[in-house]
C-alpha cells in the first residue's frame, strides 16, 4: 500500500520524472498489450453500457446509478493506466480495475 493510500492524499498522475528505468521499457512492452487488451474489452462493455443508458434516460427520464457507476469506473481505469502506457511514470499500476476517484481542480 502506498503513502497516498494511507494518508487519503491526492496524487498528481502526469508529471515529469527525470529518471528512467531501461529494464522496465523493455517490460513495458509486454505488459503495456495486456493493460490495453483489458482496457479495449472494458471500453466495448461501457460503450454497451452507454448505449443503454442513452435508451434509458429516454424513456425514463433519468440516468441508471449501475450503469452509470459501470462507465465512470472504465474512465477512471483508463486515466489511472494511460501513464503508464503513454511512458509517462515507471509506476506499475495493476492490470485488473481497481477503485481509484479523479478530481478535476478548479
Amino acid at each position: 500500500m502506498g503513502e497516498e493510500e494511507k494518508t487519503g492524499e491526492l496524487k498528481q498522475l502526469f508529471v515529469y520524472e527525470h529518471d528512467a528505468s531501461r529494464l522496465e521499457l523493455f517490460i513495458r512492452i509486454v505488459y503495456s498489450f495486456v493493460i490495453l487488451l483489458v482496457l479495449a474489452v472494458y471500453g466495448l462493455i461501457a460503450e454497451i453500457c452507454m448505449v443503454i443508458q442513452w435508451f434509458v434516460i429516454l424513456i425514463l427520464g433519468r440516468r441508471s446509478e449501475g450503469l452509470s457507476n459501470f462507465i465512470k469506473g472504465y474512465l477512471e481505469y483508463y486515466v489511472h493506466v494511460i501513464g503508464y502506457v503513454y511512458w509517462m511514470t515507471d509506476d506499475r499500476p495493476g492490470i485488473f480495475p481497481e477503485p481509484v476517484e479523479i478530481y478535476e481542480k478548479r
